[in-house]
């Protein structure tokens, strides 16, 4: 026997039935990398049903971005409406909870994020704020992990994702709530936005549409107008600064704003050439005067050992292979791709591989692809596979050896931007890595400014002492200076420091 299969429209009674609206924060990897944080578990939030919008295939719905506000944000998501009631459900059976798939549009706006404390309630709560259809698929019609979801945005694609790959699948979602609390029939589940996710401004048009196998949602369209009424002076007000701007766009290039930082605010452009203008051997000795003596990332050797590396370090964490762990945390967009595919320009990624040698940890396309995104460098105290093509970058890389075999032989990688331990020294993002054919150290930034100064003071030093013993002075008294080399000293610096006189060749 043949079972066919039809879309439904969705209607506003179906719409009435739905007593809990709940979405998920993040849940694709490219979201995730796009965040900067990627969750161990799902966590979510409650919209109110009074959010809740009818699609139409033949005409937009309204939305109103509120009086005042700048930042509506859209998200096309895959929405899931509970057919049967669910209560402590499994795994296995959490799908056949599920009775339709459809469209939906996550709305919401920045400006009032402040306000809510992590709850969306007003950010995202506001009436007309999570269109959804127009037409329902269903469930036991299409594999759970083989949906598509598409966004546009006044014409232009600018989310095209799949659900192959996604952090919680859907029915994990649906089992973990119903572990708490029943999911009735008509709940609806937001699972999640891909990354290009944006902001749309009165007069957008933002249209989503799900897809999987012969199916579709149709297209939810919804226009964006401009509110007129302004919020009453008894409660939060809406306000946006760069940083929901940022979350709101996505990144900094795409609000227009100007690049910011670790790299621009802490490793300033004249700090990083006089961390360059000294030898690392020079640092270490500074840096053993303040009691800092293990800070150097040791046993590394270099694919450019000629270079000078100065930068601002990322990390990059891998915990031993666990088999089971690996099938959840080692494929698709993991935490290696995500540093990796994240690492600002001027950076160094900083590998913590627990200096097992049995592997590699990074190989040539990723090598080329942070060198691609401006790396300083690769650090890592694991092996690297593809040594040869490696070696060829211009970007150096420190690695304990050469080794042919993938990570998942030893490694998962396990988390980013995180404390690590690095070649017998502890590295926290942020901190300053500075390698030369001496060696890598690690440089607190709170200290990198006046270390810096002291040591181009020592290095001076040190070439006045150069310069006596070349010219057959004995070392006693002189490396250290007493008090008459210092006096000396004083008279040489002096005069290297003074403009020579009018007429007479410079130095």
């Amino acid at each position: 026997m043949t079972v066919e299969f039809r879309t439904q429209d969705l209607s506003q009674s179906m719409l009435a039935r739905t007593r809990k609206v709940i979405a998920v924060h993040i849940n694709y990897p490219s979201r995730a990398a796009q965040r900067g944080r990627t969750p161990a578990q799902p966590s979510y939030f409650l919209k109110p049903p009074t959010s809740l919008a009818l699609g139409f295939t033949d005409n937009p719905g309204i939305v109103e971005r509120p009086a005042g506000c700048e930042l509506l944000g859209y998200e096309g998501e895959i929405a899931l409406v509970i057919g049967k009631s669910a209560r402590r459900v499994g795994l296995d059976d959490a799908w056949s909870h599920v009775e339709w798939v459809t469209a939906s549009n996550d709305l919401g706006v920045y400006d009032l994020r402040y306000a809510d404390k992590g709850s969306n309630v007003r950010s995202k709560g506001g009436d007309g704020f999570t269109p959804v259809g127009p037409a329902l698929i269903p469930a036991d019609a299409v594999d759970p992990a083989g949906l598509r979801i598409r966004t546009w945005h006044n014409g232009e694609l600018v989310q095209d994702d799949t659900t192959e790959d996604l952090l919680f699948p859907f029915a994990q979602l649906v089992a973990d709530l119903s572990q708490l609390l029943t999911l009735e029939e008509g709940d609806i589940i937001l699972t999640g936005t891909p990354a290009g996710a944006s902001v749309a401004k009165p007069g957008d048009v933002v249209v989503v549409e799900v897809t999987g196998g012969d199916f579709s949602t149709g297209r939810l369209t919804t226009k964006v107008t401009e509110g007129t009424t302004p919020f009453a002076d008894f409660g939060a007000q809406p306000k946006a600064d760069d940083t929901q701007r940022e979350e709101a766009y996505g990144s900094r290039e795409a609000a227009g704003l100007p690049a910011a930082g670790p790299a621009t605010s802490v490793l300033t452009p004249a700090l990083k050439a006089k961390l360059e203008s000294v030898a690392t051997a020079t640092l270490s000795s500074q840096l053993r005067k303040r009691g800092l003596n293990n800070v150097s990332i040791d046993g590394l050797q270099a694919t450019r050992p000629d270079r000078k590396v100065v930068g601002l370090a990322r990390t990059l964490r891998y915990v031993p292979n666990r088999e089971d762990l690996f099938k959840a945390h080692g494929g698709g967009f993991n935490a290696q791709k995500r540093a990796i595919d994240s690492v600002n320009a001027g950076e160094i990624l900083v590998m913590e591989a627990r200096g097992e040698k049995g592997t590699g940890t990074v190989g040539d396309i990723l090598a080329l692809r942070a060198q691609v995104r401006g790396a300083a460098a690769i650090i890592t105290d694991g092996g690297v596979r593809d040594y040869s093509a490696v070696a060829d970058l211009q970007m150096p890389t420190y690695f304990a050896n050469p080794h042919p075999a993938v990570l998942g032989r030893r490694h998962i990688p396990w988390d980013t931007d995180i404390t690590i331990a690095c070649g017998g020294a502890t590295v926290q993002p942020g901190d300053i890595i500075v390698a030369d054919s001496d060696g890598i150290l690690v440089i607190p930034p709170a200290i990198a400014e006046e270390l810096v100064d002291d040591c181009i003071q020592q290095e001076k030093e040190e070439t006045f002492i150069f310069q006596m013993v070349k010219e057959g002075n004995s070392v006693d008294g002189l490396y250290p200076m007493n008090k008459e080399w210092q006096d000396r000293f004083a008279e040489w610096s002096a005069g290297q420091e003074s403009p020579s006189p009018e007429g007479a060749p410079g130095d």
